[in-house]
């Protein structure tokens, strides 16, 4: 009801609005009909030109001051320090070029503006002004192409190479499920269409493929920091996309086909965790829940950083809560962690009995 007033009172206020500015139209006399602009015009959007040209520039300074503090911390994947070089001198060079050329634009407005009797100066051709601005951005934009195209070539290179831990990443509305290979390493086939929630086979496991028994299916994804990891990915539903923002990792999982990407994990969970960057964060966030529990408010607990693996695709109604938790750990507490699973064979024989 509250709702309601509210909507009611502000669509009132915009009607009384419009009716004052209908009457301050009508209450003024225009001396000047003309549709042409004349000096008063050009001198007020001159003006306007250039009010809006510091507007610009003031929220752009303030938003660097105010939002740099919610971006990622340092990548914590081998290939992820190229990425953001690649990220942040493309950032710089478009900040650059759009810093010079709507600064010009603007203030060439405003200084420039029209006068009687003043007639613009324009140049009918010049062959030097167009090779200047053609080659420039040729150049940029080609050297930017070339470092991209090496650095994804260089990131989609997915090999078996340096004994690499194989990992599916399995999504299904709305949560994931991650499968190792177990002692051989080597996934087991599969397919939705076996999936058999009776026999606890969520992931459609072919219970006929030797290379399926030692598998292991879990909630929680654990890796070996130094140790390279292929991610395959599949999806049981609907377009997915498995999100890894702290590794720098994104990879879309679709119905029907097995999707792949990887990188080498470099900084362990609990090393992020002492990042100043993540520090301040954690800190800053653990403050809004606190003001919450004491209202009362629910999510009030205080929080822990891990990293976290999300969908980057809006999947359904619960794609804002499609997340896994990842842990990167030393190799023999990996190790440890790992010997604690139980393989697909054994969860098998359990539903069994």
């Amino acid at each position: 009801m509250t709702a309601l007033l509210t909507i009611a009172v502000l669509v009132l206020v915009a009607i009384a609005i419009w009716q004052m500015t209908k009457i301050f139209e009508l209450s003024q006399i225009k001396t000047d009909n003309s549709q042409i602009a004349n000096d008063k015009d050009n001198k007020y959007n001159g003006y306007l030109m250039f009010a809006f040209l510091i507007f610009l520039y003031g929220i752009t300074i303030f938003s660097f001051w105010k939002y740099t503090k919610v971006l990622l911390p340092e990548a914590a994947s081998e290939h992820g320090g190229e990425y953001d070089s690649l990220m942040i001198t493309s950032f710089v060079i478009i900040f650059i070029v759009q810093t010079l050329t709507q600064a010009l634009l603007h203030y060439f407005s405003y200084k420039y503006r029209g006068e009687k009797g003043k007639k613009a100066l324009f140049y009918a051709d010049n062959d030097r002004l167009e090779f200047i601005w053609t080659i420039i951005p040729v150049v940029v934009l080609a050297g930017l192409i070339l470092w991209g195209l090496y650095t994804w070539t260089n990131i989609m290179d997915i090999n078996d190479e340096d004994d690499p831990l194989i990992v599916e990443l399995y999504a299904q509305q709305f949560n994931w499920t991650a499968r190792y290979g177990g002692e051989d390493n080597v996934l087991g086939e599969a397919n939705v269409r076996m999936i058999d929630i009776d026999r606890a086979n969520v992931m459609g496991l072919d219970e006929s493929d030797p290379n399926a028994g030692d598998d292991i299916i879990v909630k929680e994804l654990h890796l070996p920091v130094g140790r390279k990891v292929n991610f395959k990915m599949r999806s049981q539903d609907v377009l997915h996309s498995a999100y890894m923002p702290h590794f720098r990792a994104q990879m879309n999982c679709v119905p029907g086909m097995i999707t792949q990407f990887s990188y080498t994990p470099t900084i362990t969970t609990e090393e992020m965790r002492l990042n100043p960057d993540v520090v301040d964060k954690v800190k800053r966030v653990n403050g809004i829940r606190a003001e919450k529990a004491a209202q009362g408010l629910p999510n009030s607990e205080p929080w822990e950083f891990d990293y976290i693996l999300l969908c980057n695709k809006i999947c359904g109604k619960s794609h804002y809560n499609m997340q896994m938790k990842i842990i990167v750990e030393s190799e023999e507490d990996y190790n440890k962690w790992m010997a604690e699973q139980q393989t697909f064979a054994a969860t098998i024989a359990s539903i069994q009995e």
